[in-house]
């Protein structure tokens, strides 16, 4: 006879038999609500029913003949059992639960690449032991929802543990597994007791209701299943989620690594995560990693193509239609802020649901319990918890908890203003950034002529050495006077240069700091904002057009998303300089640009415009308005 296991809080173990059926009319323990909220019930937290499952999805990664299953765990309150209590479900699907690989320097790519040459081969990493036993996935969230009324559930991706199939880092597969877990908790697909049988499992203890949540690439897989259209998947929570691969290793046309992760590329995440069945792993590595990513990723120029364009979520939301609560960080340099932004904006143009919450930290950091209880119990149990009537972004100021941000009309703030800077002076040295308007009016002073400055790349000097250098032809930085009061940032910076290259291609970076210089630890200290881009790419990412020796372009492009307060005493840097050595590739020294300063500018999204970066230096200005756009 096939057996049930109930866990209680402690692990323990009671047995019941599969036939068991308790005579009940309606559930005697129901969820209870708070204003709105889900609260714990005494019986929901003893004596969970866990138990795991393989559900057949649509497609054939493997292409075995067979189609794909993959692994499941559930765990629920065992009234769903004794009581008939139906409940919804939490549920959180993640390549990583089986274990991952290596990312030792010997099996990431060598960043020491010249631009458009062949990259230098890496070592295979040893793969992943495939574990054979059937565990359960993960206790995330387990805790906190299951005492609340909420079924929580895990799954694993496509070719990780005991899922079958490929990982294929944002192929169509890693969208359709969790969209098919959730067609079973709807009764639209089925779920077996094993990967190979035919013994049949029911989720007939779920309303139907399904809310997904988690972070990083476990974030991704939340926008993943949303861009399916799936019906049943209610709400999503992505907490810092890489919303294109090509946003994550490329920038502007450049090859750009995640912070932290010096030579990652598409094709080593995919042996990070590569820890499903060893019969299949010789397949999949070959017709996935060998020849869609080594041969299409382009590795030497960095543009945008098809491949990219397939693991780019922005391109697949005409059919979502979860309501999203987005969170990310500010300081995130691994899956930087520009993820979540791009989305919320393109999901608030749908007119569907939608918040965001920004905190001051690094990469990770969910949103409050309180506005992630409203948000479940609203979705999924219909609570009238006015959770849709609350302002739309949330943003953490420095210095205070995660789970104190304070609330805005949206984000960017909806009073801040695009204002125009100039770079003015030997930069070399340390120039001024002022407001254009202000530059116009002394445009027959010396320091602001036709000045045309050069820089030679040498990926050797750090970012930090550079700005904390008395001179330097590495680099040229200006900065503001000092400021008098607090200067509120909110939105996304944009970076005009009118640049030369002495050859076809080069790596361009831009920081903003603040200064001066601490070399503090605390990740919201000294940088300010970053943004990276290949000049030969000023027209389009798709294509480069190579540079000619003493010709100009002009290149644009976005920083990436920021909401802070600088402090009085602080000046605002814009450092300037070719090769990131925490973040690009590190061709041979001695690439030449020109930049032409006086036909460059930084456009800085200030809450309050002009008027309140004037108040920030306490002088004043007759010219206010015109230093917004």
């Amino acid at each position: 006879m096939r057996l049930r296991f109930l866990f209680s809080l402690l692990g323990s173990a009671v047995f019941v038999a599969n036939g068991f059926e308790a005579p009940v009319a309606f559930a005697q323990v129901k969820p209870v609500f708070q204003e709105g909220m889900a609260q714990p019930v005494p019986e929901f937290r003893e004596n969970w029913i866990q138990h795991d499952l393989f559900v057949e999805t649509e497609f054939d990664s493997d292409k075995d003949g067979m189609l794909d299953r993959v692994h499941v765990s559930v765990t629920r309150p065992q009234q769903t059992d004794t009581e008939g209590l139906k409940v919804p479900v939490i549920y959180q699907s993640s390549p990583y639960y089986a274990g991952i690989g290596s990312n030792s320097p010997a099996h990431m790519w060598n960043p020491r690449q010249n631009l458009g040459a062949p990259p230098p081969k890496h070592d295979t990493p040893p793969a992943i032991a495939q574990q054979s036993k059937r565990p359960r996935l993960s206790g995330e969230h387990i805790a906190e929802w299951v005492p609340r009324g909420f079924a929580v559930v895990h799954s694993s991706s496509p070719g990780t543990g005991l899922s079958q199939g490929c990982p294929t880092v944002g192929g169509p597969n890693e969208s359709l597994a969790p969209k098919a877990v959730i067609d079973w908790l709807n009764g639209r697909a089925k779920g077996f007791t094993s990967v190979d049988g035919q013994e049949r499992v029911e989720a007939t203890w779920c309303t139907g209701k399904v809310g997904m949540i988690g972070t990083s690439y476990n974030g991704t897989l939340c926008l993943a299943a949303a861009t399916t259209g799936v019906d049943g998947l209610e709400c999503i929570v992505p907490i810092a989620p890489n919303t294109s691969y090509y946003h994550y290793y490329r920038s502007n046309g450049l090859v750009r690594h995640p912070g932290g992760y010096m030579g990652e590329d598409i094709d080593v995440l995919y042996d990070f995560i590569d820890s499903g069945y060893d019969i299949n792993r010789k397949f999949c590595d070959c017709s996935v990693r060998d020849e869609e990513m080594l041969k299409k990723f382009d590795r030497e120029n960095g543009d945008y193509n098809e491949f990219w364009k397939g693991r780019d979520y922005i391109h697949q939301l005409d059919r979502m239609k979860a309501a999203l609560l987005m969170a990310h960080a500010f300081n995130d340099w691994n899956v930087m802020p520009e993820h979540s932004y791009r989305i919320y904006q393109a999901v608030q143009k749908k007119g569907l649901p939608c918040k965001i919450y920004y905190h001051q930290g690094g990469h990770g950091g969910q949103p409050p319990i309180q506005l992630l209880n409203k948000w479940f119990s609203h979705f999924l149990y219909g609570q009238k918890n006015g959770v849709l009537e609350e302002p739309k972004a949330w943003i953490v100021r420095e210095g205070k908890r995660n789970s104190k941000p304070e609330s805005y009309g949206d984000y960017p703030n909806p009073d801040s203003k695009m204002i125009q800077f100039k770079p003015v002076g030997d930069g070399r040295r340390t120039g001024d950034l002022r407001p254009s308007t202000e530059v116009s009016t002394q445009s027959a002073n010396t320091e602001v002529s036709n000045k045309i400055l050069e820089i030679t790349d040498n990926y050797s000097f750090s970012v930090p050495q550079l700005v904390q250098a008395d001179w330097s032809d590495h680099r040229l930085i200006y900065t503001t006077p000092k400021l008098k009061s607090g200067l509120h940032l909110s939105g996304v910076p944009r970076i005009k240069l009118k640049v030369a290259c002495d050859r076809p291609t080069a790596c361009l970076t831009v920081w903003l700091v603040s200064l001066p210089w601490t070399g503090s630890e605390r990740i919201t200290d000294d940088v300010i904002n970053r943004g990276w881009a290949d000049p030969a790419n000023a027209e389009s990412i798709w294509m480069e057009k190579p540079m000619v020796p003493g010709e100009f372009r002009t290149v644009e492009f976005d920083l990436q998303p920021d909401d802070q307060v600088l402090l009085a005493g602080e000046q605002l840097g814009l450092v300037i300089l070719s090769s990131d050595k925490d973040f690009t590739l590190w061709p041979d020294p001695g690439t030449k640009l020109q930049f032409a300063i006086e036909e460059c500018e930084l456009q800085l999204p200030i809450v309050g415009g002009f008027d309140a970066y004037t108040k920030a230096l306490n002088t004043s200005s007759e010219k206010e308005s015109q230093g917004e756009e």
